[in-house]
């Protein structure tokens, strides 16, 4: 049997001991140390990246999820800190909802994993606050460590006590971003705002005027001028918190 072979049936037997046999020449001992080694620390990063959603399972049902995800999905990245975006595409892939799953599972588990993204995003160096005097004549950009959302779900106030049962009736809109002293926060939003940073997201770089003229396009509904004057308003208090930003020019 070749080093390869040996590995791939250890690593059988850690992700599902009991349908494949522990290794002939390892104790059976030995081997409960590293199943429960290799499983504690999936656990672990799976149950702190996802607090919220943890809550809402009993300790049994919990450890059944870790466990489907640790035996079946194949993790694709070898980092810790992946592990969590792993088990939100282990989610919305491979997983069987089961009964017990709230409605709003996914949507959840997204947003969880969302605050964690934009707390570990490297910021881009060449990003720079951008001064309201000057944000009808900067390249506008949405900034790396900022996520623009909506959801089905008021999933900003899930917990133990609030379960809704049924998507609301209209769409949750917020962004999660970090501040200047890099801790994470909320902002709820609405749809106007919503489109506005989409539209800045998908076109990098765009000037205000381009902007407001593709929501006009969008919002016929809205005169243009009616469209500048509240998106002047919007941005400026997006460019205080630094979810718009412009990029140097050098």
């Amino acid at each position: 049997m070749s080093f390869i072979d040996i590995q791939n049936e250890f690593m059988a037997h850690i992700r599902q001991p009991k349908t494949n046999p522990c290794p002939a020449d390892v104790e059976d001992r030995r081997m409960a140390i590293y199943r429960e080694l290799f499983f504690n620390n999936i656990n672990g990063f799976v149950s702190s990246a996802f607090p919220v959603l943890k809550t809402l399972y009993t300790e049994q049902q919990w450890q059944l999820r870790v466990r489907e995800f640790f035996s079946e999905h194949d993790c694709q990245s070898p980092y810790f800190l992946d592990i969590a975006e792993e088990f939100i595409t282990y989610l919305m892939t491979s997983y069987v909802p089961k009964e017990c799953d709230p409605v709003f599972m996914l949507a959840l588990a997204h947003y969880e994993w969302i605050e964690l993204d934009v707390s570990v995003t490297q910021a881009d160096l060449d990003e720079s606050e951008l001064v309201t005097n000057q944000l009808t004549q900067s390249p506008l950009y949405l900034s790396k460590t900022a996520r623009n959302l909506s959801y089905e779900f008021p999933v900003q106030h899930i917990s133990e006590a609030f379960q809704p049962q049924q998507p609301s009736e209209q769409p949750h809109y917020f962004v999660v971003y970090r501040d200047k002293d890099d801790e994470v926060q909320f902002l709820a939003t609405n749809a106007m705002t919503a489109m506005l940073l989409s539209i800045i997201d998908n076109n990098a770089g765009s000037t205000f005027a381009h902007v407001c003229q593709q929501v006009s396009e969008n919002a016929p509904q809205f005169s243009l001028e009616q469209i500048t004057q509240g998106a002047l308003s919007t941005l400026t208090a997006m460019a205080q918190r630094q979810i718009i930003v412009t990029k140097n020019q050098d």
